[in-house]
């Protein structure tokens, strides 16, 4: 009977403590942070992300970190990969979490159902082009889900990161952004002076955004180290390579690093920019006399600027009252 009767009482405590937490709406509870990335297709290119991964992992090591792809055609070649025994084989150390990348909206649906209540989404993009307003959208969406009681909203705070380049905005004005990423970079920048050579980033940009903010990245760098001469230019928008190209000449430059301005050495820095074909950033540059040395490290590598992304972490956290 003695038995009975605590089981009786602990259920009636249990039950005032769960009724008493809905009473007090949604708590921040469990807390996880979502990596959005462009993706990439080839894995030595992973590294970069895995090396974002494991150093927000460190930085916040009570916080669940997941990544997630916003790219829909770099998602489906690594779940076609799932099954391909081949490509397994020859490549053993894929993260199972790659194999089987989502989106960050899927992500974070996934995320909810295990009862994260408060979601911080970082990109890593370099600049506010069309993938992070894209994210953006989802997020502020997300964020807007209203409910009749308070205690059934999915989320009790879901908020977006900056990408390195910043955003515009008064808070965290972006010219700042841009110096903290031209320090990050100085690795780079001492390989060009290493090899008395000018520093020439390719960058991804956008074709229906403006991609002034890489103009302005060029400026910052040639600014902060003036004795390297520094030249960016896009795949997608201005400048372009022939703009790029056309600088050097008038300049006299008679030896470049080639380097991509992207968070991964993926496909563009493999084939449009370092790729054997005559419309290469290469092949274009050294068809002027100029000597071209390739760097195929995606920035994502550098430590310095996976620290740019933990600090965003950090501001969007602090913004919104969200301990980490």
């Amino acid at each position: 009977m003695k038995k009975l009767s605590f089981v009786i009482i602990t259920l009636v405590l249990s039950l005032t403590v769960v009724v008493s937490s809905f009473a007090m709406g949604p708590q921040e509870g469990k807390k996880a942070i979502v990596l959005a990335s462009f993706g990439t297709s080839y894995p030595s290119a992973l590294v970069a992300i895995t090396n974002i991964q494991k150093q927000v992992q460190d930085a916040f090591p009570g916080m669940k970190v997941k990544q997630a792809f916003t790219s829909n055609i770099i998602r489906k070649i690594w779940h076609k990969r799932q099954n391909d025994e081949k490509f397994l084989k020859e490549n053993k150390d894929i993260p199972r979490e790659i194999l089987y990348v989502k989106t960050p909206l899927a992500t974070i649906a996934d995320l909810q159902d295990e009862g994260y209540t408060t979601i911080i989404v970082q990109p890593t993009h370099v600049f506010e082009g069309e993938e992070y307003l894209d994210l953006k959208s989802f997020v502020d969406s997300l964020d807007s889900i209203t409910t009749i009681k308070d205690r059934h909203k999915p989320f009790r705070k879901i908020v977006l990161g900056r990408p390195m380049f910043g955003k515009k905005g008064e808070k965290y004005p972006y010219h700042e952004d841009l110096e903290a990423a031209a320090k990050a970079v100085k690795a780079d920048v001492d390989l060009a002076r290493k090899n008395n050579a000018a520093l020439v980033y390719m960058g991804h940009g956008n074709e229906y955004l403006s991609t002034g903010a890489y103009i302005e990245f060029q400026e910052t760098l040639r600014k902060m180290h003036p004795e390297t001469p520094v030249y960016i230019g896009v795949v997608e928008g201005f400048p372009s390579v022939d703009y790029v190209v056309s600088g050097l000449v008038k300049d006299g430059i008679k030896k470049v690093v080639l380097k991509a301005l992207m968070i991964v050495a993926g496909d563009h820095a493999n084939n449009d920019m370092a790729g054997d074909e005559d419309d290469s950033w290469k092949a274009v540059i050294k068809a002027k006399g100029i000597k071209v040395i390739t760097a195929i490290q995606g920035l994502g590598e550098n430590p310095e600027v996976a620290k740019i992304f933990i600090q965003h972490i950090k501001d969007v956290a602090r913004d919104n009252n969200i301990e980490l």
